[in-house]
């Protein structure tokens, strides 16, 4: 890699920041009780802190160096650790063998009951707080409820809850009696929620009545009805009021109820100790084809894996306030009730970041200068409307619903109001929604003070280059903006931010500390400044402890072990550079290759969405009988753009000069909405399936799908 090829730097840390950072402090404690090389010869100074030194101990003395994060953080166990590693294969790694504890007690450790622990706002509630005590109270409720139930260690609780305080509250209430939580957002279909939740057959169902998105209310009890007749093993099921205070529904227990049937068993939570891969939650994967994974992740595994990520990469701190967007039906909700595991607070929102905000509606204050009218958004978040619900008209770009045409821009204020109304110092969000900040000419700090905002981050796909330049743009240059890669599979990042490494363009700053990642060819050699498989070579504590139903273990070898045996592939694109950033290109699984040259499906979306007339795209390469392929890529178009004129000699041009000329698109076709999965992710490969010959319902499962009617053009397609 040449000098001029090094992107520019966006962002640099002073010494200050660096030196008030977590991440040298545990540098330090490691350099005296470890002797840990992490600073220059003799220097212990922060200007001095060598983070690629902190990272090779990290994955090379994998032991000692989860013993560190283990003693670092007080890790309280009931009873003592064999050792670090009892077997250290993957997969089948044992962690800490011996070791009994409880996550939910590091939670409320030597907590102020006085202080706030979450602040909240919905379309539906205004902006609010909940104290450490209030937190405690709550939990140990619902706690004290969920076990004159009979729920005990093991158990399955399952949620049907929006992103509430409530929610929060009743995960650690599930969690504190050693049972196994698992939650699907309300605006799952009937279809989703029973393809995730049938598979680990539950005792009780916590649900709500419905919920405001986007300005409509969406009345759920008709889908729990239906989910408690698809549930037999469902022996209770609670209900929270929410959309309708006061309302019912039979055969439910209120959720009032349930707590008040606890709330004489004392104001504090008691903690069930458990082993350390005691199962904690379940999480699915998307679930495009066949049933969702899911996948089991540990109390030990999440405690360590969440202490070490959010102290030393998102550097959460005693005056922080964290706020990711995100819905109970993302792993990125499970990130944000950790990060009460520091000494920071969290910022929760439930609904459209394209309707106005809580302060608009409910404070009176007018949109920010120069917004347009509201509609609902998916893409952006992962968060669609209802399945089969109405929508106000949103944008293709954001949920793919109209057709070719896309109307009037969203207003995309809401998540920056309440941003300024909280206070957030981490602002959390996808790299879609930036983007569409980018495209639509949103200004955040027009009309609202962010003067509390120090950081942005990023994650859901990865963010362009022309992101990373809007947000210094639009923003002091003392913000950090930090890019996140990694998943549901860890329920963390594998690359990701560093606060005290430099911002460079269009890069990730790191990789993670305790996650051996690389670069690999087909052959397993490993790979610097090319593009290669991401692999994890050395196993981490937050890997799955099984899937569910898997008994053989063979869908869990297949998904990640098949490829390289003993190894983590985890199907996605990478660069390493030489200074140790990274690139994300793209799933794996539906890159082109065309002559040799491998090009992510990300890069041509960089190209083509560049583009003012083009609003949303996807890109597959199709077999065909005679052996070559065709390159297929389908538009949504800005209202009043088309591919009558020079659009599509200036598609193939930015694709020739940006990508590749082997890369240019055989065919270019216009489309209503592009199909996208319940998190937000391009349905790539069940297209190319579907223009292979293959049904669409063996391809996708409809009801994990946002905008399932999205696939219907494509069936048609390979009809023709």
């Amino acid at each position: 890699m040449t000098e001029s090829s090094v992107p520019r730097v966006l962002w640099q840390p002073d010494e200050e920041r660096i030196a008030s950072s977590n991440i040298v402090a545990f540098a330090r404690w490691a350099a005296e009780h470890k002797g840990v090389q992490a600073f220059g010869e003799g220097d212990a100074a922060p200007g001095s802190f060598d983070y690629d030194s902190l990272w090779r101990w990290s994955v090379t003395d994998v032991d000692g160096f989860w013993e560190s994060v283990w003693e670092y953080y007080g890790v309280r166990s009931e009873t003592p650790y064999e050792r670090v590693l009892g077997k250290r294969t993957m997969p089948g790694a044992e962690w800490f063998p011996g070791a009994t504890l409880n996550y939910v007690q590091h939670v409320f450790e030597g907590r102020d009951d006085d202080r706030v622990a979450i602040r909240h706002a919905t379309e539906l509630r205004p902006l609010g707080e909940w104290t450490w005590g209030e937190l405690r109270r709550r939990t140990a409720a619902i706690a004290a409820g969920l076990r004159g139930l009979g729920v005990g260690p093991g158990d399955r609780v399952v949620a049907y809850l929006p992103n509430l305080p409530e929610t929060v509250a009743a995960f650690y209430a599930v969690a504190s009696l050693g049972a196994v939580w698992s939650s699907c957002s309300p605006d799952f279909g009937v279809r989703s929620v029973i393809d995730r939740f049938a598979q680990i057959e539950p005792k009780v169902l916590l649900a709500v009545d419905g919920y405001r998105y986007g300005g409509k209310d969406f009345d759920r009890r008709p889908v729990v009805e239906e989910l408690r007749t698809a549930l037999p093993t469902v022996e209770h099921t609670v209900l929270l009021d929410y959309l309708r205070p006061g309302g019912t529904l039979d055969g439910t227990l209120p959720w009032e109820r349930l707590e008040e049937s606890g709330a004489g068993a004392g104001a504090a939570p008691e903690f069930t100790p458990v082993p350390f891969d005691h199962p904690l939650w379940v999480l699915y994967s998307s679930g495009t084809t066949g049933l969702p994974k899911a996948i089991v992740q540990g109390h030990g595994g999440i405690l360590l894996e969440q202490l070490k990520n959010l102290h030393l990469h998102l550097d959460a701190q005693e005056h922080d306030r964290v706020f990711w967007f995100t819905t109970t039906g993302w792993m990125m909700w499970n990130f944000l009730v950790s990060v009460l595991l520091t000494k920071a607070s969290i910022v929760l929102y439930d609904g459209s970041p394209a309707h106005p905000s809580p302060s608009t509606t409910l404070n009176g204050r007018p949109p920010a200068a120069g917004s347009p009218s509201s509609s609902p958004s998916t893409a952006l978040n992962g968060r669609p409307p209802a399945a089969g619900s109405p929508s106000s008209s949103p944008s293709t770009a954001l949920n793919g619903r109209p057709p070719a045409a896309a109307p009037a821009s969203p207003d995309l204020g809401s998540l920056w109001d309440l941003a300024a109304d909280a206070g957030v110092t981490v602002f959390g969000t996808s790299a879609g929604f930036l983007s569409s900040c980018m495209k639509e000419g949103v200004s955040p700090r027009r009309g609202r003070d962010l003067s509390a905002l120090k950081a942005i981050g990023s994650t859901g796909s990865p963010l362009s280059p022309e992101a990373f330049a809007w947000v210094y743009d639009e923003f002091d240059e003392d913000l950090w903006l930090f890019s996140t890669s990694g998943g549901t599979d860890v329920c963390s990042c594998l690359v990701g931010g560093t606060p005290t490494l430099p911002v460079h363009e269009g890069e990730i700053q790191s990789r993670a500390l305790g996650m051996a990642v690389a670069s690999w060819d087909p052959d397993g050699r490993e790979l610097v400044n090319e593009v290669g498989e991401l692999v994890v070579t050395q196993p981490a504590p937050s890997m799955p402890l099984f899937l569910w139903g898997d008994d053989s273990g063979e869908r869990l070898h297949d998904s990640y072990f098949s490829v390289y045996p003993g190894v983590w592939r985890h199907g996605d694109w990478i660069e390493i550079t030489d200074r140790g950033t990274a690139v994300i290109y793209g799933r794996s699984d539906s890159t082109i290759n065309r002559g040799g040259v491998r090009m992510g499906t990300s890069e041509i979306y960089r190209a083509v969405l560049a583009l003012d007339e083009v609003v949303d795209a996807l890109v597959v390469d199709v077999p065909q009988p005679d052996g070559s392929s065709r390159i297929e890529l389908f538009t949504v178009l800005r209202e009043g753009a088309d591919l009558e004129g020079d659009l599509p000699k200036e598609i193939a041009r930015r694709i020739r000069t940006d990508c590749s000329p082997r890369h240019v698109p055989d065919r270019v076709r216009a489309i209503g909405a592009v199909p996208r999965t319940l998190s937000g992710k391009v349905l790539e490969v069940p297209v190319k399936r579907i223009l292979m010959g293959e049904s669409p319902d063996k391809v996708a499962s409809r009801d994990s799908l946002a905008n399932p009617e999205a696939l219907d053009f494509f069936s048609a397609l390979k009809e023709e």
